[in-house]
């Protein structure tokens, strides 16, 4: 596969960038979560670059571009990366398939360029996370306490409902984040409420969460389906909290029954 990597400054001068794939098409663009890195689509850009470009944008603060002020690292911030990056390449209306993080930044993006977003894929997210202060808070603590990125990413990715062939992958792109970075958006990730936001989405949107998922369990998303006039629901067999990842195949068959019929 040939996967292009740029480098985009945002707005607000933080530094984004994105993988990319694909000639022609429909866009898809891609947002990973707080603990991966855009790497974490690259199955998807290669299974999807015949029939759409894709764009996985790396949003700031993830290590392999220049560390911002974590001042700027936002949930607005994020929103503004996935512009940044589809504005550079010519990328006026797209799919947004968020993962976690990615599906909240897909909410930002909602209440900001609703225009912009022909249809949604939500995997393992949320709209309003339980006890989302409490719940940031402990992770930050357990960020703190683990001393290095590495040593955390080895004890978090065991919480995660990984295959085992995934534990690798994971913490390797954790690890390479800085820890202020790191502890900015864990609490950009767990802390917003778009409740409101969901009835106003008036574009289709298929809501997946994994089999094992115990980050972001089955009723988060069913909440999401539930306030969205045009949802569907499915669940990706075999998978924890990055179903995109932990079983590909069984996600990009869902993505394809979906999009077809929407951007074909």
């Amino acid at each position: 596969m040939n996967v292009e990597t740029i480098r985009v400054v945002a707005p607000d001068g933080a530094v984004t960038g994105a993988r990319r794939a694909g000639t022609s098409g429909p866009a898809l663009v891609f947002v990973h979560g707080v603990g991966s890195t855009a790497a974490i689509w690259d199955a998807q850009l290669e299974n999807f670059a015949g029939d759409y470009r894709g764009l996985a944008v790396e949003l700031r603060g993830n290590g392999v571009l220049p560390d911002p002020d974590p001042a700027l690292i936002t949930r607005e911030g994020f929103a503004g990366d996935v512009l940044a990056a589809a504005d550079a390449c010519g990328i006026d209306r797209f799919t947004l398939v968020g993962c976690s993080l990615g599906g909240v930044v897909a909410f930002e993006l909602w209440k900001r360029v609703p225009q912009r977003i022909d249809a949604m894929v939500i995997v393992g997210s949320f709209a309003r996370y339980p006890h989302a202060q409490a719940y940031a808070d402990g992770v930050k603590a357990a960020a703190r306490e683990a001393g290095d990125m590495r040593a955390f990413a080895e004890m978090r990715a065991a919480q995660l409902g990984l295959p085992p062939a995934r534990m690798h992958e994971t913490i390797e792109q954790m690890a390479c984040k800085s820890v202020a970075c790191y502890l900015a958006s864990t609490q950009a990730t767990w802390t917003g409420d778009y409740r409101d936001v969901l009835p106003t989405i008036d574009v289709p949107v298929l809501v997946l969460c994994g089999e094992h998922d115990t980050v972001a369990p089955r009723d988060l998303s069913e909440a999401i389906v539930n306030a969205i006039p045009d949802a569907t629901f499915a669940t990706v067999e075999s998978a924890g909290h990055v179903a995109n990842a932990d079983n590909p195949v069984a996600f990009d068959d869902l993505m394809r029954a979906f999009l077809p019929t929407r951007l074909s």
